[in-house]
């Protein structure tokens, strides 16, 4: 079952849509794991990296509201409203070139930074979707391309530190 192409490519599309993980994890476990090729890895895990983007810019206040009531979720919650207000509050960028602060802070593919956080900065900076999507999708293009660059590039010394031995 697990070697079915169609699951390895519901399964990469699902890994990159998961927070903190996303398409920066989707890729790497796609070549390296499923032994997809860069470009199907890339295309999927872009995929299911920009899916949440929209729901998230338009969509996440209410539910944090609606979910807010709840402890366990109040946590989660609260995480979250503090990590994006906390990036929004150091980054001068994200203040003063909106658009290109989310596009820099989705495209560098360093932990905390990310579509998911991007479109909750996005939504906390009260940025309406047709303003917010293309520096948050042309930001997963990048951190893509990067991360398919660094993959490549690990395989390739994982594949000749193996043929020396």
């Amino acid at each position: 079952m697990f070697e079915s192409i169609v699951f390895k490519y519901i399964a990469t599309v699902i890994i990159g849509m998961l927070p903190i993980i996303e398409l920066r994890g989707a890729i790497p476990i796609a070549v390296l794991s499923f032994h997809l090729s860069y470009v199907e890895a890339f295309i999927l895990s872009f995929i299911g990296n920009i899916i949440p983007i929209y729901f998230i810019v338009k969509y996440i206040r209410p539910l944090f509201d609606f979910f807010g009531r709840w402890k366990p979720f109040k946590v989660i919650i609260d995480w979250a409203t503090n990590k994006a207000t906390k990036k929004i509050e150091e980054s001068e960028k994200l203040q003063n070139f909106t658009a290109l602060g989310l596009f820099l802070f989705v495209a560098i593919p360093i932990p905390g930074t990310g579509a998911w956080v991007g479109s909750l900065i996005a939504n906390f900076l009260d940025l309406p979707p047709k303003k917010a999507i293309p520096p948050l999708v042309l930001g997963v293009i990048t951190a893509g391309v990067i991360i398919l660059l660094g993959t490549a590039g690990a395989e390739g010394g994982i594949s000749y530190l193996l043929q020396r031995q």
